[in-house]
């Protein structure tokens, strides 16, 4: 099951697609022969538990998952798994958030936090670990291919997956339509939710893949 983990609607102040755009590009790639299952919406420092997508999802069959793309202050984090709970007991408008306290409320309550795009310049985990921030003993994943990388940024990403021993999935991290899907997470299971999702990611069964690989 191919995945694009990392997606960002107009919700997010810094996109210009639609949701409905998104689906209607993922026919035409589709049409094109590549395979996309679904995305996750990881908009920018919110979560919005009123929306539903399940009736686009099920017109379109394409599978619509709802994340969030956090600031922390040792970078920028994917949420996956996130509950009303969990909204209670984090201001996801802090753009200077503990991470760590951020991946512990994760680990403890059904979700899971990965970093995003952690080769990135400024914003990128990488970076807080090399000036030597320590701990994160829990995060075992990292987004290792990210559409939107610049030039280095993607092999810092590697370096770092290797040095750790990390995971890796993989994200568009699309602000416009033709975005998506450039970068996804190939999964061995089918996913259903967010539960389910963040149950194969802690089993760690899937692999970062680009869309030129989904050609069926």
């Amino acid at each position: 099951m191919f995945l694009d983990l990392h997606t960002h609607s107009i919700a997010s102040d810094d996109s210009r697609a639609t949701v409905e755009q998104y689906v209607r590009w993922a026919g035409v790639l589709r049409k094109k022969g590549n395979t996309i299952d679904g995305f996750v919406l990881t908009e920018h420092r919110q979560f919005n538990h009123d929306i539903d997508y399940s009736a686009l999802s099920a017109e379109n069959q394409i599978l619509i998952l709802k994340g969030a793309e956090l600031d922390t202050d040792c970078g920028h984090f994917l949420v996956y798994g996130v509950t009303e709970e969990i909204t209670s007991r984090i201001d996801f408008s802090d753009v200077n958030m503990d991470a760590e306290k951020l991946v512990d409320i994760c680990d403890h309550m059904g979700a899971i936090a990965i970093p995003a795009h952690p080769g990135r310049s400024g914003i990128g985990f990488a970076e807080y670990l090399a000036d030597g921030r320590t701990g994160f003993d829990s995060v075992k994943i990292v987004e290792g291919l990210n559409g939107s990388n610049r030039p280095g940024e993607g092999e810092r990403a590697q370096d770092l997956i290797k040095e750790k021993g990390y995971k890796a999935t993989g994200g568009s991290d699309a602000h416009i339509v033709s975005a998506i899907g450039t970068c996804m997470t190939s999964f061995n299971e089918d996913i259903r939710d967010e539960v389910d999702l963040v149950e194969k990611l802690r089993k760690g069964t899937f692999k970062p893949v680009r869309l030129e690989e989904t050609i069926e």
